[in-house]
Parts: structure tokens; C-alpha cells; sequence
């Protein structure tokens, strides 16, 4: 799988252009290349892709195909890819070449009840990718998951949602100011595509990172669990301990880490979040 390359170098024949300056006929060429590339990931016949793997009983039921698209807009404090941000990073693959390799493995899906995840990064950067590979699995009859934070649920079309099974839909906190302190982003839109599920009936894990001294606050918990209880399709509450794998991510990136030093949450605090949710009538892990 072909790396995207978005930079142009400068060496090459240079063509003149209408303004008097020139470029290579070399980075003409890559410009073109890279409008294609574009186009492509626009229309879903290929996407910027960071990574899979095969996992079981993490990313949904049974043993899943996760793969890790490339690309988002949030920049939380505890993530433990950051070098999934950026699309120009990840592997041009096509289409095909994941339906094949989701082929490859139907036969471990029906036997443990799996199925395809899709993941990030934010996969919702490249819905017609998603769109087009979620028809597929479906077509195959694979299990489907989204594995998303709603921020860009908007740009969901319906015949996404009309070939998906379940959301891992990540609320990272339930005051606007503290998801704003966390991601850099608001809240709002995660809340609207969470109703838009709910008024599908399409099945939602919802998932809440616990990080001491940012998300744990009693008042921030409260608006989360206040959140998800209003939409009936919520099958279950995964309260995610905050833990330090993603920092050596953030040091080879020269990206400065918000959270160096920061504990994971004890028994104790994780115990007080999970019986807030448990309150309000959730199943909770």
C-alpha cells in the first residue's frame, strides 16, 4: 500500500507559469497526483489508512478487524494515537483491498459472532470510504461497528447508518467547557449525532475515558451519564480507565504531552464514576 505523499519536492525541470514564477515538472506531476488521490478518498474508492489489527472482545462483539483510518480534528488530551491525526500520514488502500482482506477472515467473524470495525483517528473524516466498505460487509454479512467520537456525525449520510450495527460512540465529557478543555472542540455535535442514532434505534456503546483531574470531576460525570441516558438504544457504558501507553507517541512526534505525570484513576475513583452511570439506570463496564 502506496504511502500518501502530499509534500512536492523541488527538484525537476522547472515550467514557467503565468505569473512569471516556475515550477518542476516533477512537483506538476505529484500535484496532479495528489488531486487524484483526493478525488478518490472523496468519492470512497480509496482512504487514508493508519493501521489494522485483529482483536477480540475490545472494539465490539466477538473477534473484530479493526482498522485505523487516518485523520481527525479533535486533539484530546489523552490520546494514545496522535500520529493518526494527520490523513496525509496514513497508506493510500483502496477499497478492494480491504473487502478482500475482510473475505479473508468471514469465516472467524461467523464463528465468534465479529465483524469489521472501523476506527482512528476519526473515521468520519472519510464517510464515503466508510459508507462504501460498511455496504460491502453487509452485503457479505458482516457485523459492522463505528468506533467514533460524533463530532463530524453530520457528515454520516443515511445509507451509512442504513448498513451499520453498532456505535462505540466516545462522549469525553458532559460539560461543554471541560469537552472543550479535553479536545479543543465542542460538544454539541456529538450530542446531535447521538439523538440521530437514538432516533434510529441503531445500538450504542457508549464510552467515557476517565482521567484523574480532568474528567472525573462529580458534575462532569453527571452531565455524561444525564447524556446517554436520554437515548433508549444504549446497551452499555464502558468506563475506560486513562492509562500512559500513548505518551512515547506524542515524545517521537516533538508534540509537547499535556498529562506527563497524570495517574491512572484507583479502584476507588473508578468505583464512584461507574455507580453514577449504574444511578441512572445504565449497564455498566
Amino acid at each position: 500500500m502506496p504511502a500518501v505523499n502530499l509534500g512536492l519536492p523541488s527538484a525537476g525541470v522547472a515550467t514557467s507559469l503565468m505569473d512569471g514564477s516556475s515550477v518542476s515538472s516533477e512537483q506538476a506531476d505529484l500535484a496532479k497526483l495528489h488531486h487524484l488521490e483526493m478525488e478518490a478518498i472523496h468519492n470512497g474508492t480509496v482512504a487514508s489508512v493508519h493501521s489494522w489489527e485483529l482483536v477480540t472482545a475490545v472494539d465490539g462483539p466477538g473477534t473484530r478487524l479493526t482498522l485505523f483510518l487516518s485523520g481527525c480534528l479533535l486533539r484530546c488530551q489523552y490520546c494514545h494515537n496522535p500520529d493518526t491525526w494527520k490523513m496525509k500520514d496514513g497508506l493510500l488502500t483502496t477499497l478492494d483491498d480491504l473487502v478482500a482482506r475482510v473475505k479473508r477472515y468471514k469465516g472467524v467473524f461467523d464463528s465468534t459472532g465479529g465483524g469489521l470495525t472501523i476506527s482512528g483517528g476519526e473515521p468520519l473524516m472519510q464517510p464515503a470510504f466508510v459508507t462504501r466498505l460498511f455496504e460491502e460487509c453487509h452485503k457479505l454479512g458482516v457485523h459492522t461497528t463505528l468506533d467514533t467520537s460524533g463530532f463530524l456525525g453530520k457528515s454520516a449520510p443515511d445509507k451509512l447508518l442504513d448498513n451499520l450495527d453498532l456505535v462505540l460512540l466516545d462522549v469525553k465529557s458532559g460539560l461543554p467547557e471541560t469537552y472543550k478543555e479535553v479536545t479543543g472542540r465542542e460538544l454539541a455535535p456529538t450530542i446531535a449525532f447521538g439523538d440521530r442514532l437514538s432516533e434510529r434505534n441503531i445500538p450504542v456503546w457508549a464510552r467515557f475515558v476517565l482521567v484523574p483531574g480532568l474528567t472525573d470531576a462529580v458534575d462532569n460525570v453527571d452531565a455524561v451519564a444525564e447524556i446517554v441516558s436520554r437515548w433508549p438504544n444504549v446497551e452499555r457504558v464502558e468506563v475506560l480507565p486513562f492509562h500512559q501507553m500513548g505518551e512515547d507517541k506524542w515524545d517521537r512526534l516533538n508534540i509537547p504531552y499535556p498529562l506527563h505525570g497524570s495517574n491512572p484513576p484507583d479502584e476507588a475513583l473508578l468505583e464512584r464514576v461507574r455507580g453514577q452511570f449504574a444511578a441512572r439506570g445504565l449497564t455498566v463496564f
